[in-house]
């Protein structure tokens, strides 16, 4: 992956987090609001029914500022008058349980005479220990007095577990939440993951580039040495041992041409590569790729056609890579051929700017899954047990990135069994 795109995931993921945790807590927030409102009007409600409770008993109740909230858990309730503890408490759980709130309070009844609140009782519906400790820690405290009503007698009620039956009513949300988080941090060990394979990736580059080009030296002493051999009237006047020294030659042009390869595809990763281009007569190039690789096809036994048909094969183009393309799709269609090869080199004019180059076998072809991939760096097409195919992965990757490069489309079309047709839009 380049850097610019790691940048761009980078960037766009730390965006999209950040925007994620913002609307969460948004969400959030507001659904605590939301529960905490419902909670405080049911409270409200179920007050406001006390009173009436009272008003029917016959007690004097002011007509207005009769409740109050001093805390986000706590309210006092002036009745303004003698309040009793039995009947308070049984009206506080009747009109509670009336509005759907059965949670634990506890309440405290206000004497104006001798100006103490009076701790009335802690209600808990649930029995377990922990909510015992609860009460007896809760029946300690006493509850707050109100400045407001110093002279007036009222009941004041609190809600010690408010918070945590808001959390309780908000399980489900805040289950989603966790979720979130946990898939937020999967994604940054992730990203933390790509970002070490990548620095991993550049360490094991640099390495194959600097070895590469270590390789340049010996083969090129090992080229100056085998040419100095040819020319010997001793390794002449011996067929064995210029039989040897032509392999040797052969051979050290072939790793020459894949140090080279490597080296062409270090620069276009790394975006350095830049094209010579020239004016490039197409059908003169295409003769001249095939006259070197004529023999060793019809070593094979098979053949090569050429079908030159554009009108205009003049083209700008880099002709040291093109020629390289031409190798490599001529030296796949004969080291995947079945039998004798049968290759077809073709040219033909789709218009006043464009020619397609096609080069056309009838080998063992490539599978859908395959097609895919092939353009995939060191992705190798499958051989079976048909041919001991060797290779690197990279003639294919290599002319993707040429044509790219040149502005020109390059497609593969096959069948299993039948052959493939490459073909390029110039």
């Amino acid at each position: 992956m380049k850097n610019s795109a790691i940048n761009r995931v980078v960037i766009f993921g730390a965006l999209a987090i950040i925007g994620i945790i913002a609307i969460q807590a948004y969400l959030l927030m507001n659904t605590w609001d939301a529960q905490e409102k419902a909670f405080q009007e049911k409270v409200l409600i179920a007050l406001q029914g006390v009173v009436k409770q009272y008003e029917k008993l016959g007690k004097s109740i002011n007509a207005y500022d009769i409740i109050n909230q001093m805390t986000s858990n706590y309210w006092v309730v002036n009745i303004n008058d003698v309040i009793n503890q039995r009947s308070l408490e049984h009206f506080l759980k009747h009109e509670l349980e009336g509005v759907g709130l059965r949670e634990d309070f506890e309440y405290g009844i206000y004497n104006c005479d001798t100006r103490k609140m009076i701790y009335g009782s802690y209600i808990s519906y649930m029995q377990d220990e922990p909510k015992q400790k609860q009460v007896e820690d809760a029946k300690a405290e006493q509850l707050p007095v109100s400045a407001k009503y110093t002279n007036q007698n009222y009941f004041g009620i609190r809600f010690p577990t408010r918070n945590s039956q808001i959390l309780s009513n908000m399980r489900l949300t805040l289950i989603f939440s966790g979720i979130l988080l946990v898939t937020i941090f999967f994604f940054l060990y992730a990203m933390s993951i790509i970002l070490r394979q990548k620095r991993l990736s550049e360490m094991q580059k640099d390495f194959i580039n600097n070895m590469t080009h270590e390789f340049k030296t010996p083969i090129s002493t090992i080229r100056i040495s085998t040419d100095v051999f040819l020319k010997s009237p001793e390794i002449i006047a011996s067929p064995r041992l210029s039989q040897y020294a032509n392999i040797i030659q052969e051979q050290n042009q072939r790793l020459n041409n894949q140090v080279e390869k490597v080296l062409q595809l270090a620069k276009i990763e790394r975006g350095s590569f830049k094209l010579n281009k020239e004016d490039v007569d197409l059908h003169e190039l295409v003769q001249s790729v095939l006259e070197g690789i004529r023999v060793q096809v019809e070593k094979l036994g098979g053949t090569v056609d050429c079908e030159l048909g554009a009108k205009r094969p003049h083209i700008q183009a880099d002709k040291l890579h093109l020629t390289n393309i031409l190798h490599n799709l001529v030296d796949n269609a004969t080291k995947y051929s079945k039998g004798n090869p049968k290759i077809i080199l073709r040219t033909k004019t789709i218009d006043d700017n464009r020619i397609r180059l096609q080069i056309i076998d009838h080998g063992i072809g490539i599978s859908k899954e395959d097609l895919a991939k092939v353009f995939e760096k060191f992705y190798r097409v499958p051989t079976g047990d048909i041919h001991d195919v060797k290779g690197f992965g990279l003639g294919l990757f290599y002319t993707k990135n040429i044509c790219d490069a040149h502005g020109w489309k390059i497609s593969i079309e096959s069948e299993q069994g039948k052959g493939t047709t490459v073909s390029i839009i110039i």
